[in-house]
């Protein structure tokens, strides 16, 4: 990598009007030291007023045309960048959530962090508005951890025995070093590496599709990276309250462990799911009713965003 790394970004939406503005005001400083060579916003069919707030800001928009999801809407942002000849000149290119605000030369640390061999994705620390970190670092899915997290809860299995996909512990945090996969909102991917492992895995169409690039990067020899001085807030959390995006992003956990390992551990990883749903149901949480209904009900899944 050179001595300014060169960069694109690829920011996706869906109606993000609301946020999208920050993010994109955020960029000039967030990218500081680096060459930021474009900013593209993939747009998931807005009915809003992102496009319109995407070109006053100067940023490419790549329409995607329906609202296929963050995986497609990745795809679509890296396919334009190698049309356009961007991504030959590029080092590496930022994937965003519009809700993301990058604090101040965070896209300068994360290449840093990429100068090392085999280093293909790096991550920052994740903060809420309120400047709180967000545990956004996880472990591989086993069937061990989701009993845990069945019985106790994914932030206490976690913390207290190291069993949950939930890395809870702080400390953790103050820390630079790998990961398994890690929250999909910010994500700086070198240039090698995305031209090695390929598109993202669109059948996902939200949640988990984050999850399957980092673990086919990790069996490719690719290392994700955690970077604690790269900082970036993170406004998200719809899922927890959202009962149908609940359910998408608890019945993608087990489709992709499916896909990962075998018959047995597979029905064991289901069980140990629903376990952990049934339980939560019963003390009258919504989004479990929802996530253990799509679990036991294949018919009830979301196969296409509204």
């Amino acid at each position: 990598m050179p001595e300014t790394p060169r960069i694109a970004v690829v920011i996706v939406t869906y109606n993000s009007a609301p946020v999208l503005a920050g993010c994109l005001e955020s960029l000039p400083a967030g990218a500081r030291s680096t060459g930021l060579v474009r900013v593209v916003v993939a747009d998931n069919a807005s009915r809003d007023e992102s496009v319109a707030i995407a070109e006053r800001a100067g940023a490419t928009v790549v329409q995607v045309g329906r609202n296929a999801g963050y995986a497609a809407a990745i795809n679509a942002g890296i396919a334009f960048l190698d049309r356009a000849g961007d991504l030959d000149r590029l080092d590496a290119v930022a994937v965003l959530n519009p809700d993301c605000r990058v604090r101040e030369g965070a896209l300068a640390r994360l290449a840093d962090a990429l100068r090392a061999p085999r280093r293909g994705i790096a991550v920052p620390r994740l903060v809420t508005p309120e400047g709180h970190t967000y545990p956004s670092l996880r472990r591989a899915p086993t069937v061990r951890g989701a009993l845990a997290e069945a019985l106790v809860g994914g932030r206490l299995a976690g913390r207290m025995w190291r069993l949950g996909e939930v890395i809870a512990d702080p400390r953790r945090y103050e820390t630079a070093g790998r990961a398994e996969w890690a929250t999909g909102a910010a994500m700086l991917i070198s240039v090698p590496a995305i031209r090695e492992l390929g598109p993202w895995d669109e059948s996902f169409l939200l949640y988990s599709e984050e999850t399957e690039f980092a673990l086919r990067a990790g069996d490719r020899g690719w290392i994700l990276w955690y970077e604690p001085g790269a900082v970036i807030e993170h406004i998200g959390g719809e899922a927890n309250v959202n009962p149908v995006l609940a359910a998408l992003l608890t019945t993608n956990r087990v489709r992709l462990f499916r896909r990962r390992r075998g018959p047995l551990a597979s029905s064991a990883f289901f069980m140990a799911v629903v376990l952990g749903e049934a339980v939560r149901t019963l003390v009258g949480r919504r989004t479990a009713r929802a996530s253990l209904v799509a679990l036991l009900r294949p018919s009830r899944r979301l196969r296409a965003l509204p």
